[in-house]
């Protein structure tokens, strides 16, 4: 579904992303792991067009989308998150989920006065979704929160369910568990476990090793801005490379 082909991305002298080549198929869940400064979330900006190619080119599906927009990517149905939450701090949750999803008639003036009944019925389409979708997040106790208040893991879940009105096909995670407490952890892992049920593919970068060990059937590892390893977790935890990339080389390592 999502092919990277020697994707390279450097700020001056600083080679963020080198060479970088890898493909993800039907894998439910996917890791993206490697040290801090490594190049993960750099590659995500690459593959979601928030940074442009220095070279190399990146396929969704049948899709070229290496020099594509961010909201062209998008609408292919490759979403992603980001490191921190972003909420519309006044407005409720189930309106946080409203305004995500794309496309909406009532967006436009005109339809407003010309087609009014369709605008209402687009608009109550929306909120059965988003009621939907804050149940599978165990969010719809608090859909008329206003999302500022909600709790900093709570406006995590809250923002995958902002991915989800857009209709994913995959979706990128961002340290998803990052700064969130054990319980929303479980939730969330019990969450990506049901999208991958629909068919929805989820890539993350993630530094807890214990999650991606359970979650992930496969591995990337990068370090440097290179991809040094890719398989299963067990693989990684036994790989050399992998070992040495988080604790050094064995004569600094003591």
């Amino acid at each position: 579904m999502l092919r990277i082909q020697n994707v390279t991305k450097a700020f001056g002298a600083l080679m963020a992303v080198h060479g970088v080549s890898l493909e993800i198929g039907d894998t439910g869940v996917t890791g993206l792991v490697g040290p801090n400064g490594s190049g993960k979330s750099t590659l995500f900006h690459l593959i979601t067009g928030f940074y442009r190619l220095d070279q190399g080119d990146i396929f969704f599906g049948p899709h070229s989308i290496g020099r594509l927009p961010p909201h062209e990517i998008s609408r292919l149905g490759l979403i992603r998150s980001f490191q921190h939450t972003r909420p519309l701090p006044f407005m409720t949750v189930i309106d946080n989920l409203i305004a995500a999803a794309p496309g909406q008639t009532g967006e436009l003036i005109w339809p407003l006065f010309l087609k009014p009944a369709r605008v209402r019925r687009e608009e109550n389409n929306l909120h059965e979704k988003a009621r939907g979708i804050l149940r599978l997040l165990d969010l719809l106790p608090l859909a008329d929160e206003l999302a500022g208040r909600l709790s900093y893991g709570q406006q995590k879940l809250m923002e995958l369910g902002r991915i989800l009105m857009a209709g994913p096909r995959m979706i990128l995670l961002d340290e998803p568990t990052a700064g969130i407490n054990p319980t929303l952890i479980r939730r969330l892992v019990e969450v990506l476990h049901r999208l991958c049920e629909q068919g929805i593919q989820i890539f993350l970068i993630e530094h807890n090793m214990p999650l991606v060990a359970k979650l992930c059937q496969h591995v990337f590892v990068m370090d440097s801005g290179e991809l040094i390893f890719s398989g299963t977790p067990k693989q990684a935890r036994e790989e050399p490379r992998v070992i040495e990339a988080y604790l050094g080389r064995e004569n600094h390592a003591a």
